[in-house]
């Protein structure tokens, strides 16, 4: 290590700096981890964990001017919510730009363990005909690796994560490592015969969760609890995030070395090796710039993150990225669609003397239906959507006043049903993100210009899942059906991918089938900014599988004597 201050820099500590941490020192390598947030202490640091409304700042509810202030587009993922408002970032002191009435909606965490720690949990595998898309109906560029190759990676991170979810042998949602599922409750279950036997094909299930059923002493994590407060962070370490789970391991090895309040601003680079000589970072306090060096460094600052630090580590005397010779670097940027709801009620009598106790982390899902076997004869759109959901009862509706109103409050309302799709978008080159010529954050890095939009494909996707929605829930027998869309814009799904896709031809992609630049081998790109596509399930458990692999290879790669 004469020539380096580490065998390897990790940047980012979320999903995939997490895995990319732990599998690194596991293998005996020295590893510097980097976090331009604040440092968050598994359990000392979940400081509204447990805590009723009465107990929170304003009951939980942000003023909306401080919202409109300071959390304008971190609204969008929760942090209106005092509960959890410490979880992300201060949009007013952490600007960014998108081209005129393009709006980009980034939700941003601000913490060690990025956004592990307020996820949606959904842990869902990609299928054959996920990674095949591409190369099928020709949209963007054809993934270079395929499920086969990516599945015993899946295993890999689903055993160790420890992933809940039932066996459905469905070839568009494969089957992975499974605890036990979070039990439908008895509304799901009614549902679910009823749709299943009137329209075969369609399925109903529970989501597949990374919220254990079961303890993992060994890692000293209890099953979950269902309180329901995961966004706040959990002591039991009961769902997947990089305190609970990869940061112990990483840290137990003695070889992790972690730093917060980094603030990553570029890479050097060798243009004669053609590769990454230097970490640039800007401490978050001091604003002290410093260069770490390594032999190889893992980019998982998240999607738009990473992306824009490599748009900013320019060649020598130039304004071009060293990683950006295809020209397609902070292109194909992507997220899912979704904001279109369906929703249906039980009829009176047919559940009337049940009711659920707890508060289940999870729901229901219906897997993609849609274009699986070739194009759907009534289908006007490519490739398609899932959906999730739930069922529940709540107290029936006050009416009237004093005591007659509290004595009806005793009383349950009716079951309902709602659900959210979640549909793909299609990779479209002219999805950018590019750097503002002439505006920088505090620490001097150009900001992030959006010019991002969905299209056509995507809104028909929509509009279709909306009427299937309806006829799925009619067809089950709920009364009252109903369906709406609000407003969407990319990001707003905080599903962003894209910007450094994969791919096996240079000029067509940003970094290779082992998720390395094509510019420079030792710099491994493995969050979603590496993603050439996005399916139509949460990709989190992708990113995962896809870093344990590229950390296997980087570390063969170092013993060979390659990097």
């Amino acid at each position: 290590m004469a020539d380096y201050d580490f065998d390897a820099i990790v940047i980012g500590s979320g999903v995939s700096g997490g895995w990319a941490a732990k599998e690194l020192t596991e293998k005996g390598m020295k590893v510097l981890m980097l976090e331009r947030g604040r440092m968050v202490e598994h359990q000392t640091d979940y400081t509204t964990e447990g805590k009723g409304p009465w107990e929170l700042p304003f009951r939980g509810t942000m003023p909306p001017a401080e919202v409109e202030r300071d959390y304008f587009m971190a609204r969008w993922g929760g942090a209106a919510n005092t509960a959890q408002t410490h979880f992300y970032s201060n949009d007013r002191l952490n600007p960014f730009d998108y081209e005129g009435s393009k709006p980009f909606r980034w939700v941003r965490p601000d913490q060690v363990g990025g956004k592990s720690l307020i996820w949606g949990r959904v842990a869902l595998r990609w299928s054959k005909l996920d990674f095949e898309a591409n190369a099928r109906d020709g949209h963007g560029s054809p993934w270079p690796v395929s499920y086969d190759e990516i599945a015993p990676w899946y295993s890999y991170v689903e055993k160790y994560a420890g992933i809940a979810g039932s066996r459905e042998n469905l070839p568009q949602l494969p089957d992975g490592e499974f605890q036990p599922p979070h039990p439908m409750n008895v509304a799901e279950l009614w549902m679910k015969e009823r749709l299943e036997k009137a329209m075969p094909g369609r399925k109903l299930i529970p989501t597949r969760t990374a919220n254990m059923t079961e303890d993992k002493p060994e890692q000293g994590r209890t099953r979950c609890q269902n309180r329901n407060q995961c966004a706040r962070g959990c002591s039991f370490g009961a769902y997947f995030s990089t305190q609970a789970v990869t940061l112990p391991a990483a840290m137990a090895t003695n070889n992790l070395t972690l730093l917060s309040d980094q603030v990553v601003t570029n890479l050097e680079y060798d243009p004669k090796t053609k590769r990454v000589t230097g970490v640039r970072v800007v401490d978050a306090n001091t604003k002290l710039a410093k260069v770490y060096r390594s032999r190889i460094v893992f980019l998982c600052a998240s999607a738009m993150a990473s992306t824009q630090i490599l748009l900013n580590s320019r060649l020598p005397g130039s304004s071009q990225s060293f990683a950006n010779s295809s020209g397609l670097l902070g292109r194909y940027i992507m997220d899912h669609a979704f904001r279109t709801y369906f929703w249906g009620q039980i009829p009176d009598g047919e559940l009337d003397p049940y009711i659920t106790y707890g508060r289940r982390p999870n729901g229901v899902y219906i897997p993609r239906f849609r274009n699986l076997n070739g194009q759907d004869a009534d289908a006007d759109f490519v490739r398609g959507y899932g959906m999730q959901g739930a069922a529940g009862r709540g107290p029936a509706a006050a009416i009237g006043i004093g005591a007659a109103m509290k004595e009806g409050l005793r009383e349950y309302g009716p079951w309902t049903a709602r659900f959210t799709t979640f549909a793909e978008c299609l990779p479209y080159a002219d999805n950018t993100l590019t750097l503002h010529p002439g505006k920088v954050d505090r620490f001097g890095v150009p900001l992030n210009v959006f010019n991002v939009t969905f299209r056509d494909n995507e809104m028909k996707l929509l509009r279709d899942s909306a009427i299937q929605g309806q006829k799925m829930l009619r067809a089950a027998g709920l009364v009252n059906v109903g369906s709406s869309s609000e407003e969407h814009v990319p990001g707003d799904a905080i599903h962003e991918m894209g910007g450094a896709v994969m791919g096996a031809d240079p000029r067509r992609s940003v970094v290779n089938r082992w998720s390395q630049a094509h510019d420079a081998l030792n710099l491994y790109v493995t969050d979603g900014a590496q993603m050439a596509s996005t399916s139509c399930v949460n990709p989190s458990m992708t990113f995962m599988a896809f870093t344990a692999r590229a950390a296997d290879h980087a570390v063969k790669q170092v013993k060979a004597g390659a990097l």
